[in-house]
């Protein structure tokens, strides 16, 4: 799927500017036969390879690895996976061949499929409230009962010729009641149905701030550059860097920090801590509930000021065709200044030089920088500045059940968006170990290798009567990579039986002999 992309690009580009094979190859020194190749989709590339070729074909190396055409093409194998187009036999290669040759087409098609899901889910929620809702059903049996009584004087009025003044009076009088009722019922059921339903459009605004950061390869180069400076401002108010913050929303912004309990004998009143803390504008208080750890309060101080100090910087940012509804604005402003917070806590030279240094090794780093493993995670897949950048990294958070709560993927490295991704991914084994670190060798059905890094997170109650709230964060990277990090030492990386014979999903992996398979695949290929 990868390879078809990058050889289609690096062939037409090449003829473009006037190049031969054996040109571009001394270029990029490899031979002209490996670069055939290449360009024949018979081989992979990535790493230094592809920027060298990106550099000689004046392309963005992105641009030449496909990155925005494998998420297209990640999307409509999630179409091809829908029940409802079982009929249509699609052909495994067909994604591909025709987003390579029309990305526009391709586009089309999952608007239209995305509309026609719009319009599945408001058929869903209307139905739900046709058979669930009593008033509702309430609501039609007076229509019949109103259209039957006025149906029935109607026939009594045509068909009695010798009905006297009076009684003519009273039916008529009783058609005008029952065409009042009925009207008033019809305006029941207007207002019924023009109250507002749940959003049910098929991309909700966690979709297209996902879309949007993906898109924008999660780095924001004057995110980054104001955050840098905010650092600055910050170190001076204090010590350390908690005080210092503390000191800084009280002197730039005059908001006091306290702690407060979380009380369970009361109603809450609609109160909701997020990540353990709440901003509340109208006292200018940050309240911590007293559980609330030392990493997520350094990092909710910083992300309170972020949201004060860059507003401004943050706004031009999601001012973006994708973020189509005020909901999606208002997740991608969140987003954006979590995304500052973590910039200034952990700034972006030092960060990539220890993190290199240390081979990845997020215990060590998480140490180092007095953050959580979730935080450093977050963090190493934003280390994407050109000419500066670190392992391209995906990133997968699932709660207990499978549902994928963030995510950020990698071209050729299809993340779940609906639904679960396969049952043997690493994120899932984590919740077996937890609070241990889960490495994994994976190989995908087109033989695709990642390493796959997870780990289980924890929030910790805040009560006694409080269960803790658990979450697995997944860190994958090409195999190419791998030994570059810690988690590759003792693993042989040539080895293809040590490698997991994994799947992006059941739907979606022809590898019909899994014991694992909970339903049936829409491809199927000897090969596997």
């Amino acid at each position: 799927m990868a390879l078809e992309l990058a050889g289609f690009r690096i062939r037409e580009r090449r003829k473009q500017m006037g190049l031969t094979q054996a040109g571009l190859a001394k270029a990029v020194g490899i031979s002209p036969s490996y670069l055939n190749l290449i360009e024949a989709s018979k081989r992979n590339i990535a790493g230094g390879l592809l920027n060298r070729i990106a550099v000689a074909l004046d392309l963005d190396a992105e641009t030449l690895a496909g990155t925005t055409e494998r998420r297209v093409i990640d999307d409509l194998d999630e179409m091809a996976a829908d029940p409802r187009l079982r009929v249509a036999r699609m052909p495994e290669e067909g994604a591909q061949d025709l987003v390579a040759r029309h990305l526009d087409w391709a586009q089309s098609m999952l608007a239209l499929y995305r509309a026609y899901l719009d319009q599945a889910e408001t058929v869903a929620a209307l139905s739900d409230r046709l058979g669930r809702d009593p008033f509702l059903g309430d609501l039609i049996h007076q229509v019949l009962t109103h259209i039957t009584t006025i149906r029935s004087v109607s026939e009594i009025l045509e068909n009695v010729d010798d009905m006297g003044a009076a009684q003519q009076k009273r039916f008529q009088g009783m058609m005008t009641e029952e065409s009042a009722k009925l009207s008033d019922v019809a305006q029941a059921l207007t207002d019924f149905f023009e109250v507002p339903e749940a959003d049910t459009r098929s991309v909700t605004p966690a979709e297209e701030v996902d879309d949007f950061l993906i898109e924008r390869r999660n780095h924001f180069p004057e995110v980054e550059a104001a955050a840098a400076a905010m650092r600055t401002e910050v170190e001076r108010q204090g010590e350390t860097m908690m005080s210092a913050l503390i000191d800084y929303l009280d002197r730039r912004h005059g908001i006091s920090v306290v702690n407060r309990g979380r009380d369970t004998t009361r109603p809450s009143a609609g109160e909701r801590f997020r990540n353990h803390c709440r901003f509340e504008p109208e006292s200018r208080t940050l309240v911590f509930l007293d559980n609330a750890s030392i990493s997520t309060r350094r990092f909710q101080l910083a992300r309170v000021a972020a949201e004060l100090t860059l507003g401004d910087s943050i706004t031009r940012e999601i001012d973006d065709p994708r973020l189509s509804t005020d909901a999606a604005r208002t997740q991608a402003f969140r987003a954006l200044a979590s995304y500052a917070a973590s910039a200034a806590l952990l700034p972006y030279d030092s960060f990539l030089e220890d993190a290199v240094d240390c081979r990845y090794d997020i215990e060590v780093l998480r140490q180092r920088y007095a953050a959580s493993f979730e935080q450093v995670a977050h963090r190493l897949i934003t280390l994407r500045r050109r000419g500066a950048e670190g392992i391209p990294f995906a990133f997968l958070r699932s709660n207990p059940a499978g549902h994928a709560t963030k995510r950020f993927p990698l071209p050729g490295l299809p993340l779940p968006r609906y639904g679960h991704a396969c049952p043997l991914w690493a994120i899932y084994q984590s919740f077996q170990t937890p609070d241990r670190v889960v490495r994994q060798l994976a190989e995908f059905p087109d033989r695709g290798r990642f390493l796959f890094v997870a780990r289980t997170v924890t929030k910790q109650p805040a009560t006694f009567h409080e269960p803790p709230v658990l979450h697995s964060v997944m860190l994958a990277c090409e195999a190419v990579h791998a030994d570059e990090t810690v988690y590759a030492d003792g693993l042989d990386l040539s080895a293809r039986e040590m490698a997991a014979r994994v799947g992006a999903s059941c739907r979606l992996c022809p590898r019909i002999e899994c014991l694992h398979r909970e339903e049936e695949p829409i491809v199927r290929s000897e090969a596997h």
